[in-house]
């Protein structure tokens, strides 16, 4: 499903016009990479959490020349899925 389906799923859902749930889409997008950004969590009880997971900074090789490579310490958006979201993903896959 890309953006437009989803956007499309989410106004039929919701009794909205399609403009209406791209907004609202956008929203959800925008705060959540808000929030991150600032390295807060997002929890939706039953459905998941958004949150900031921390590398640390490691060696890795270039696979061509063997050569040892400075790996950056950084920080990614993690997504942990909740009770409810893992059981219907379970469910589905009979």
């Amino acid at each position: 499903m890309n953006r437009v389906e989803f956007v499309a799923s989410i106004a039929e859902l919701a009794g909205l016009k399609k403009s209406e749930a791209d907004r609202a889409v956008s929203a959800f997008i925008d705060v959540v990479t808000s929030e991150l950004s600032k390295g807060e969590e997002i929890r939706l009880i039953g459905f998941g959490n958004f949150c900031v997971s921390h590398r640390n900074a490691s060696e890795g090789r270039n696979m061509k020349t063997g050569e040892t490579v400075k790996i950056p310490a950084r920080n990614l958006p993690k997504f942990k899925p909740g009770k409810n979201l893992k059981e219907a993903v379970a469910k589905g896959r009979k």
